[in-house]
């Protein structure tokens, strides 16, 4: 024992109960202070916001298919490794995690094979681009038991965890329904026909990935691939995961029943500029409960504000229970009406303070201990997000057997439900 250091022996140690306890697993180049060795895949824009929110580690590889991005971070981490392929990065053996800002159409094949490869995985959100893709990674974090989190950073701040407390000791009494809007609008594009050269330093191919070929355009990239279904699924993919993940998160909803939406005529090329989506969950209390989703300027009926107050809600989530109701955003929350709860005594906090959400993210992958925006809790939300762009694109009320990832009254939902890659691309 003299000769063997206390980490040895501990690591030592932690193997007799990998089998029952997740443990995990840091590389043999792990420096003095037990700092994480990440690799960086998408490192602009939301990718550079990452970045910086991890630069307490040890960044030893970036990757991005500019090579303008690339240089541009390089320069603030000289000592990283450069790639174009997140392939090549996987394939070096002193990675302890990745963080993937990808655009949503490259999201499930980078963090599939990050799994695989037996590394922790921060994700962006949505956790992937479609609903199929999002089920095989949440059962492969299942196997791989490597600390995960999606990218949903707001779930991290104080304002969600009061108005959770608030809705889970009945503030509002029992919710009746739950109503979800913003005021963005991404879609309603035409397929470009021109072909301008591809841009020096951009390798196009690698950034369509698994998609289909189609010829290099601005219109799709670096900033406008949310328009396209081919890359993104519009103001519905882009912002449901953060503004449904409140009533998912305060009412424990999983996953559900039936999805109905409306909108402009489909496209088969663009998201809709306009949508409202209708979820019915067979979850929460006897009944189940409906959760309406609105985008590009649509809001619910149900919302009663005088003018000036509505002008400062064009984006939010309203609870409406059997004793009031709650108006949420990002940063703010009221009980309504505001006189019933003048005299109203809040709970004590029960939901601890997050350390913030990549912290969270990196104290798991050092310690197991647990993260809240997890695989399988996003997951779960991802699909139920998705799950709106599918009824769209049907234009059917969409009867949803998860077991079987189906909808069993719309066979030809299967087209939007199910990933279609190109050769030399997989899962």
């Amino acid at each position: 024992m003299s000769q063997i250091s206390r980490r040895q022996f501990l690591r030592s140690a932690s193997t007799l109960a990998a089998s029952t306890f997740f443990i995990p697993r840091l590389s043999g180049a792990e420096s003095a202070n037990d700092n994480l060795n990440i690799g960086v895949i998408g490192v602009a824009n939301q990718g550079n916001y990452n970045l910086n929110n991890v630069a307490s580690q040890n960044i030893v590889a970036l990757c991005d298919v500019d090579e303008n991005f690339l240089a541009k971070a390089a320069e603030k981490f000289p000592q990283a490794k450069k790639f174009s392929d997140f392939r090549r990065l996987l394939d070096e053996k002193n990675i302890d995690a990745v963080v993937i800002a990808t655009p949503d159409h490259t999201h499930a094949v980078a963090t599939m094979a990050a799994l695989k490869s037996g590394r922790h995985v921060y994700c962006e959100k949505p956790l992937t681009h479609t609903v199929s893709e999002c089920r095989a990674i949440r059962e492969a974090a299942k196997k791989a038991r490597k600390a995960t989190q999606m990218g949903t950073q707001i779930h991290a701040g104080d304002n969600y965890r009061r108005v959770v407390e608030l809705i889970q000791k009945k503030a509002i009494g029992t919710v009746q329904e739950v109503h979800v809007w913003v005021n963005g609008a991404y879609g309603g594009k035409t397929r470009p026909t021109d072909m301008p050269p591809v841009p020096a330093g951009l390798n196009y191919d690698l950034w369509l990935g698994p998609v289909e070929a189609r010829p290099y355009h601005p219109a799709y990239l670096p900033f406008q691939w949310r328009h396209w279904w081919a890359f993104g699924g519009g103001t519905l993919a882009d912002l449901g995961c953060h503004y449904i993940d409140l009533p998912h998160w305060a009412l424990k909803l999983k996953t559900p029943a039936t999805i109905e939406a409306e909108g402009p005529a489909p496209d088969p090329e663009s998201p809709p500029t306009w949508l409202i989506a209708k979820y019915h969950y067979d979850e929460y209390k006897r009944g189940g409960i409906d959760l309406t989703w609105y985008h590009g300027g649509k809001r619910p009926e149900r919302l009663k504000l005088p003018p000036e107050q509505m002008e400062k809600w064009k984006s939010g989530i309203l609870f409406v229970g059997d004793k009031g109701e709650l108006l949420a955003d990002y940063s703010r929350h009221i009980l309504l009406p505001e006189e019933d709860f003048k005299d109203f005594k809040r709970p004590e906090p029960f939901i601890k303070k997050s350390a913030g959400h990549h912290n969270e993210w990196i104290k798991a992958c050092k310690t197991g201990s647990a993260t809240t925006c997890n695989f399988d809790y996003s997951g779960a939300l991802t699909e139920a997000v998705l799950l709106g762009n599918v009824a769209f694109r049907t234009g059917k009320k969409i009867e949803w057997d998860a077991k079987r990832l189906r909808a069993k009254n719309a066979p030809e939902a299967d087209e939007f439900i199910q990933h279609h890659y190109r050769d030399g691309w997989k899962l």
